[in-house]
């Protein structure tokens, strides 16, 4: 498969859609793959660890629903997998896609570790992974596309170390330039621009107009991201007025030199500080790249880290 930059990349994911729903093969599961267990469940499919019945291949099934998913969605998010799985942080695909009486299916890498939800409370700051997933973002967005899912539970654990990563499930993914006009949820790693689509009960539209889809909305995701990996939990439940813990940030992002920084946010280092401001600015014209997070590798995030290194040399000291 030829990769292609930005628009010509989502030419590419056309002709694919086009391809594939011309060859789907039908075929029913358990006649081709012996189902081992279930290892994944979401709002819109499973995944299930199997071995192919001919050569033995363990691999993961993603299996959708034809009840509630369309052909065309489904199609979508295969393709878009596998235009983006030569990426090393990504996960792979076989190129294997069917539909069976009751459901439609891909076959995926199988990656056996956990995932990064799993082990957060446990987690140590890490940076090789931040490294990884803002590489994978980086290929995804040269290629016109937006991940719009990036959480823990979307990154999956090559090693107990957390020494590799890879990231997963593009069922939400866009091309850029998209116009979103209503969401059903919230979830704490989604900008306040896409929190304001929120499709309220009892509402019949939502009051702004159509959020156009652009890289910033995974920016801000990856930043929410980062704050689980420093410290075990969301900085807030969703980016809204109603929010006190988002309401404070707000508060303090708009008048930083009036209103002090919120207590959750104290024991970062003033560099770890800034990487936030740039990423997690509330105009979303005003934040950075993802790229952007390489840049500060390196560099102590955990104010308690800064404290325990200056201990050290001051210890140092005392001995010479």
């Amino acid at each position: 498969i030829l990769i292609f930059p930005g628009q010509e990349g989502s030419s590419l994911i056309d002709e694919l859609m086009e391809l594939t729903s011309q060859s789907l093969c039908k075929l029913e599961i358990k006649e081709h793959f012996n189902i081992i267990k279930e290892i994944g469940r979401g709002k819109y499919g499973r995944v299930l660890l199997v071995t192919h019945r001919c050569k033995g291949t363990p691999m993961a099934l993603k299996v959708l629903p034809k009840a509630s998913t369309k052909l065309q969605g489904f199609l979508r998010e295969y393709c878009i997998s596998l235009h983006l799985s030569c990426h090393p942080c990504i996960v792979g695909l076989f190129g294997i896609a069917f539909q069976s009486n009751e459901h439609y299916g891909f076959a995926q890498e199988l990656v056996t570790g956990r995932d990064l939800f799993a082990i957060i409370h446990n987690m140590a700051a890490h940076c090789s992974e931040s490294v990884q997933i803002s590489c994978a973002l980086e290929f995804i967005h040269r290629r016109g596309l937006v991940h719009r899912d990036i959480k823990p539970e979307n990154v999956l654990l090559l090693d107990t170390q957390c020494r590799r990563v890879k990231l997963a499930d593009f069922g939400l993914t866009q091309r850029r330039g998209t116009f979103i006009r209503f969401i059903s949820g919230t979830l704490p790693y989604m900008a306040p621009e896409l929190c304001a689509m929120v499709l309220e009960e009892g509402q019949k539209e939502v009051t702004v107009p159509p959020l156009c889809v652009e890289p910033t909305l995974d920016t801000f995701a990856i930043a929410v991201l980062l704050f689980c990996i420093l410290t075990g939990y969301f900085p807030w439940e969703r980016c809204s007025d109603s929010d006190d813990f988002y309401e404070e940030f707000a508060d303090w992002r708009r008048s930083p030199k009036k209103t002090p920084v919120p207590s959750q946010w104290k024991r970062f280092t003033p560099v770890c500080m800034q990487m936030f401001r740039r990423m997690l600015a509330l105009d979303p014209s005003e934040r950075c790249s993802v790229g952007e997070v390489k840049g500060y590798v390196g560099k102590d995030w955990s104010d308690q880290n800064l404290k325990k290194k200056k201990k050290k040399k001051k210890k140092k000291k005392e001995v010479l």
